[in-house]
């Protein structure tokens, strides 16, 4: 943990941004990494289509969980909605079975159409099937009682097993980018609100994280112990600004079809100092942890922000 006291995580490298390829090597690396230079997870999230080849999340997760030390194993997200939430469970329980107990599931409905054409799921329907699916996951995770109603997903006749490893259950985090009906979800049915790096800035998210505050309280929730996270906070530490500026306009702005230089202010891509100073406005926005997404040559980027981000922090 940073001295700022903010943690913090790295995604598994689940995508290809050039030519590199999708490998045992390459997750291990990314992961021993992370292991090694002090951070507190890993993290893999989903998507079944994308424009560029990506390696599955959970199996992901799965393959690093005996080498992975005490890490963290995070889904940052999958999509609870298309996979199942039976379906999920049962592998998010194996998971967490193999670890030892260090599972954390973010789960969202995700935001690509393609994903659910391909399994056949109606893009409007994501909201409605999300709430249903997330309510019975929390449930099968933590062996409790079946949620009151279910429209679209069955509960099993017996309870999965076996159960998570983990005392109380699989923690069941939400991702949302901070709208008041995020929120107001995230406080009804979640163990951890997960924000979106590239979808806000610090002040965006001290602002939402108030908003969360205030609808936990009005929930009788504990809000102070509540926790919340960043995800996919693309990263890039060099301290040669021509290599920054071809890896965000060459590689991430026409994947993410977003503007450079919109995007750049609100991400750790550029010299040491500038992703340090990124990271402390999010620590004292009461960001609890950041997963990292380093745009490839994962071990280096890793081993860079633990020997000149972290010591800044």
């Amino acid at each position: 943990m940073s001295p700022a006291g903010m943690e913090l995580g790295a995604h598994l490298p689940l995508m290809e941004f050039r030519d590199e390829g999708q490998s045992w090597s390459r997750l291990e690396a990314a992961m021993s990494a992370a292991r090694d230079c002090g951070f507190a997870a890993i993290s893999a999230n989903d998507h079944y289509l994308f424009s560029t080849p990506w390696l599955d999340g959970p199996s992901a997760l799965a393959a690093a969980a005996p080498r992975s030390g005490g890490l963290d194993l995070a889904t940052t997200v999958a999509n609870v909605v298309l996979r199942g939430p039976v379906q999920l469970a049962k592998a998010l329980a194996a998971v967490d079975v193999i670890s030892g107990g260090r599972v954390v599931a973010g789960v969202g409905p995700g935001s690509s159409q393609r994903d659910y054409d391909a399994v056949g799921i109606p893009f409007e329907q994501r909201w409605p099937r999300f709430e249903e699916a997330t309510a019975i996951l929390r449930a099968l995770l933590r062996g409790a009682p079946p949620p009151p109603q279910s429209r679209y997903y069955p509960w099993p006749d017996e309870a999965l097993a076996p159960p998570p490893a983990r005392d109380g259950g699989i923690p069941v985090w939400i991702g949302s980018w901070g709208s008041a009906a995020g929120l107001r979800r995230v406080a009804r049915l979640a163990d951890g609100w997960l924000a979106s790096a590239y979808n806000t800035t610090p002040e965006g998210f001290a602002g939402a994280r108030e908003r969360l505050i205030a609808q936990l309280e009005a929930r009788g929730r504990d809000s102070g112990g509540f926790p919340t996270a960043l995800s996919t906070m693309w990263t890039w530490v060099s301290e040669n600004g021509a290599e920054a500026e071809r890896k965000l306009e060459g590689v991430l702005a026409p994947l993410l079809r977003r503007d450079a230089d919109d995007l750049q202010p609100h991400l750790c891509i550029g010299p040491p100092g500038h992703c340090a100073e990124l990271l402390s406005r999010y620590a004292e926005a009461g960001c609890g942890r950041v997963y990292l997404w380093p745009l490839g040559d994962e071990r280096r980027q890793l081993e860079l922000v633990a020997a000149e981000v972290m010591p800044r922090l």
